[in-house]
């Protein structure tokens, strides 16, 4: 698999500048005895040159039970054999692709952040209407990115279709869901979830968009219309030039992964693919400070989003 990275890691961001480290470090992290196994290592830069998330010495006990994971499916014996079986061995893609997915499993839920969803319905959307009331077609595209198994897309999706018969009558919206994990993304594709996704939808879309299935429930095909998944590695310049044309990004506790360079690099394509009236979600806890001046910081109600800069007096205080 190509390398879309360099395996230089950026160490420290102050607003005047960036100290760049030459290579990762080989300091015992904690939970391994002594100096870390130097393919537990390689291991840990292939992911970062394939996919910009970077394990840090404290992690590295973590990226050694996913590999131990894969080492008994396979039955290889040492780390050795493993990086092998991510590099030089008939099924390598397959391999990593299989680790990628043990590093990326995600936690989240219908309506996770409420006063996010509520900004996006109530000045968010409003605020991009007017910017493209004048354009002939009538359409918006909004991105999960990073959706996990499916819950923040499909929450997008029965929001629109609550406005649909309001101000989004006659606009058609579609919503892109894309994912590293294909595992995480065979569920969003399956659309069946238990208490623990479900815990905090509203009794009424409950029972408004979902249909029962055992002791679980199934998202209803009007909710699956209209929302696409595929997989995408955010580290994959040439993929991440064709997200054109979108008016929303919600990239929420993704960026958390990666290190100063990956982050810029992304939020670099996210500022591209965005249209000038667009705005970008992050994690209630993430912040582009020190990452992108490109974008600035707008304050909505009981939320906050990036926009592009000459956006940002546009529905909220900018800083």
């Amino acid at each position: 698999m190509k390398s879309w990275l360099s395996a230089h890691v950026e160490c420290t961001c102050k607003p005047e500048g960036i100290r760049v480290s030459v290579a990762p470090s080989l300091q015992a992290a904690p939970g391994i005895t002594g100096v870390p196994d130097p393919n537990l290592v390689r291991i840990r830069d292939l992911i970062y040159q394939v996919a910009g998330i970077f394990h840090p010495d404290n992690k590295l006990r973590l990226l050694q039970e996913r590999c131990s994971r894969r080492m008994k499916e396979l039955k290889v014996q040492t780390l050795r054999e493993y990086f092998e079986c991510l590099t030089v061995r008939p099924l390598r893609q397959t391999e990593l692709f299989a680790l990628l997915n043990e590093i990326t499993i995600g936690e989240t839920c219908f309506f996770r952040n409420q006063t996010q969803l509520d900004a996006l319905r109530r000045i968010v959307i409003p605020n991009i209407l007017a910017a493209k009331s004048r354009l002939p077609q009538r359409r918006l595209r909004i991105w999960s990115a990073g959706c996990s198994t499916g819950e923040e897309p499909y929450t997008l999706r029965m929001l629109q279709l609550e406005e649909a018969d309001g101000q989004l009558k006659n606009w058609t919206v579609e919503i892109l869901a894309t994912d590293l994990n294909e595992r995480s993304l065979a569920q969003g594709k399956a659309a069946v979830y238990g208490d623990y996704s479900t815990r905090k939808l509203p009794l009424l879309y409950r029972q408004k968009y979902f249909l029962p299935s055992g002791n679980l429930l199934r998202v209803n095909p009007a909710v699956r219309a209209n929302v696409s998944f595929s997989r995408l590695n955010l580290s994959d310049d040439p993929r991440m030039t064709l997200m054109k044309n979108i008016d929303v990004i919600f990239c929420c506790n993704v960026l958390i992964y990666f290190d100063l360079a990956s982050k810029r690099r992304v939020i670099r394509h996210f500022f591209n693919n965005l249209l000038p009236h667009g705005y970008l979600f992050l994690g209630q806890a993430e912040s582009l400070f020190g990452v992108s001046e490109d974008f600035r910081l707008v304050h909505l109600p009981g939320a906050t989003a990036y926009v592009k800069g000459e956006l940002a007096s546009a529905g909220g205080e900018s800083i």
